[in-house]
């Protein structure tokens, strides 16, 4: 039976977001809210609980997670970014995206893309989880809470309860978000290309 903290959207409880840290350091598969969807998210050097994801999602090892970071600086420990990129990643975050980067020696190898040694990054512009990541004081292992069979994320932490409560170890409500997943921009040749068009808008493009 997973646990279930109710926190406040603007205002989330320290004490329930350090509980939340201790459930991810200790091997837990938590759902959490973003400014894009609700996420399920793991410790990123937990395999195991990576495995519980993929099962839970039923992903084949194609897939690639994203690493849900606080800052920019975060990003730059885990990926490599020219000045272009970084200049690109200022202005889009935090925000909806995520994006595609050269990963370094920091991120583990099962987490990279096989052959491009690649990695989803991304800022969130959400509340509850920016203080989440605060404390957690790393990167978070995600995946958007798509569910087998289904097109969309889910976006009522009560409907997550009820369908996951024996999959994963705790649900953070912080109360309904969308239910479009992140803009997915590929930021490994030169033009930034869209993979996947999200709640992220594309009017910088123009620009590019």
């Amino acid at each position: 039976m997973s646990q279930y903290f109710e926190v406040h959207p603007d205002n989330p409880q320290k004490r329930l977001l350090r509980q939340a840290v201790q459930i991810i350091r200790d091997g837990g598969v938590v759902v959490y809210p973003t400014d894009s969807s609700y996420a399920i998210g793991c410790h990123l050097g937990d395999k195991a609980a990576m495995e519980r994801i993929r099962r839970i999602r039923r992903l084949n090892d194609k897939h690639n997670f994203t690493l849900v970071c606080r800052d920019l600086s975060e990003i730059a420990h885990y990926a490599q970014v020219d000045n272009m990129n970084y200049r690109l990643l200022k202005s889009l975050t935090p925000g909806p995206y995520t994006f595609i980067l050269k990963a370094t020696r920091e991120v583990p190898r099962r987490l990279q893309n096989p052959r491009r040694k690649t990695i989803g990054l991304r800022i969130p512009d959400h509340i509850v989880a920016q203080e989440f990541l605060q404390e957690l004081n790393e990167p978070l292992m995600s995946s958007t809470l798509i569910l087998p069979g289904d097109d969309l994320p889910l976006n009522d932490p009560f409907q997550i309860r009820l369908q996951l409560e024996h999959q994963v170890d705790l649900v953070i409500d912080g109360g309904f978000c969308g239910y479009e997943p992140t803009t997915v921009v590929d930021l490994m040749e030169g033009r930034p290309e869209v993979l996947r068009h999200g709640r992220g808008d594309l009017d910088w493009l123009v620009e590019h």
